[in-house]
């Protein structure tokens, strides 16, 4: 047994020691979160811009995202909105024309998003836009969203991560957790790379890439089914910074049951992996060759699932190694309390970090009191979802639906301001 005991100990502080390293990697990026944003100043309005839906039944939700992107506070003729409906088995074309949008019928099999968005590119590429701005259905765009990327395109950014804000976060518990969620991304991840003049990373939704960006990137090549953060490997690999505009400003819907959540964070976490299986080897050549702090950065994003493997695996065996509280005596008792004693520091640790993200981001409201006391179970869900795609991957793209119509609460303050001054 004592030889036991040993290993488990031994391999307890390797598996701890690396933890520590890679989250205190992330503590410094948080900390750095303070710096002030980077203003973008104020330019004319120049940049041409085509913007993106790809839309896979949306007939209930689309008119909400066209009416706050015809209604944006930036030159109409500098714009274009293009919907791309694919595989709908509803009138999401039909609605689409409808509130104004253009609409490209996608005539290319499809099994993910980037699928959609590569085919657009192609239509769209020699029309003379200088950007691209990409948006899913369900969202919901601030009026100036395309005036601050126009800002951050002007002041020399080529690809760019605007703020993902969140359209019913009182909605349910879980919209309310995944509303966290993303404040934390967004003030913690995101602005926190840019305050160590690192890369944000591409969420999906509300980010804009310039044609010069994508032409340096060979186009729209993304294949997986998690493209955002696919494409964030190649901005890093080809040396174009992804930069930070918290002014533009994104209300995504967020799933409202935890199945829907389960189903759509398996889709993460296995194109995560899929993402990593392909990249890390091109990104550890790419250190060997030129080491880049992008490039390293972007690595150590990708170990998120293994590191939340590893966790549990650090958990088991470090627990394993405090029931020796002699080299030839187990304690069940001690291995027990250690479980139990990090269970509760973790559910400490979310709930004060949730309320921390509430309080800088100024989202304090008596309705996500049920997200903030289930975050904890939120987060350490992600685990054994994790795990499970360790031996089962997602490889094919679910629709999940979306029915909430509600504005932001910019469009909802401007709709309440001029209900007052009509006469």
């Amino acid at each position: 047994m004592e030889w036991m005991a040993y290993l488990l100990m031994a391999a307890a502080g390797l598996l701890g020691a690396g933890m520590t390293l890679w989250g205190g990697y992330y503590l410094v990026t948080a900390l750095m979160s303070w710096r002030k944003p980077m203003d973008y100043g104020r330019h004319p309005a120049t940049t041409r811009f085509a913007v993106l839906v790809a839309a896979r039944n949306e007939e209930l939700v689309i008119g909400g995202l066209i009416n706050s992107l015809l209604a944006q506070e930036y030159p109409p003729e500098l714009y274009d909105v293009w919907v791309i409906p694919n595989n709908c088995t509803d009138h999401t074309a039909q609605a689409a024309r409808s509130c104004g949008a253009r609409v490209m019928e996608c005539t290319v099999p499809v099994k993910c998003k980037g699928d959609v968005m590569r085919f657009a590119y192609r239509q769209l590429r020699d029309r003379g836009y200088d950007a691209f701005c990409v948006f899913d259905a369900d969202n919901v765009a601030d009026p100036r969203f395309l005036q601050e990327m126009n800002n951050a395109y002007r002041a020399g950014a080529r690809a760019a991560q605007g703020y993902r804000d969140s359209k019913n976060p009182f909605d349910s518990a879980v919209s309310g957790c995944y509303s966290i969620y993303y404040w934390m991304m967004d003030r913690f991840h995101n602005q926190g790379k840019a305050g160590l003049n690192l890369s944000a990373m591409l969420g999906g939704t509300g980010f804009m890439v310039s044609a010069a960006a994508f032409e340096r990137m060979g186009g729209w090549c993304t294949r997986s089914i998690s493209e955002d953060i696919e494409m964030s490997a190649q901005c890093a690999l080809a040396g174009v910074p992804i930069a930070w505009v918290p002014k533009a400003v994104t209300y995504d819907e967020q799933p409202l049951t935890f199945r829907e959540s389960v189903k759509q964070r398996r889709r993460w976490t296995s194109g995560t992996l899929q993402v990593a299986a392909d990249y890390l080897p091109v990104l550890g050549r790419s250190l060997a060759e030129r080491p880049a702090p992008a490039v390293f950065d972007m690595g150590a994003t990708m170990l998120i699932p293994p590191y939340q493997a590893a966790a549990l695996v650090g958990m088991a065996v470090t627990a394993l190694a405090a029931g020796f509280v002699h080299p030839g005596a187990f304690s069940p008792v001690l291995c027990l309390g250690y479980i139990a004693g990090n269970l509760l520091i973790a559910v400490l640790g979310a709930t004060l970090s949730a309320m921390l993200v509430l309080t800088v981001e100024n989202k304090w409201d008596r309705r996500l009191l049920p997200a903030l006391a289930l975050y904890w179970l939120f987060l350490l869900s992600w685990i054994p979802i994790t795990v499970g795609c360790l031996f089962k991957k997602t490889t094919v793209w679910e629709e999940i639906r979306h029915t909430c119509n509600a504005a932001g609460p910019r469009q909802q303050k401007l709709k309440r301001r001029n209900q007052v001054l009509a006469p």
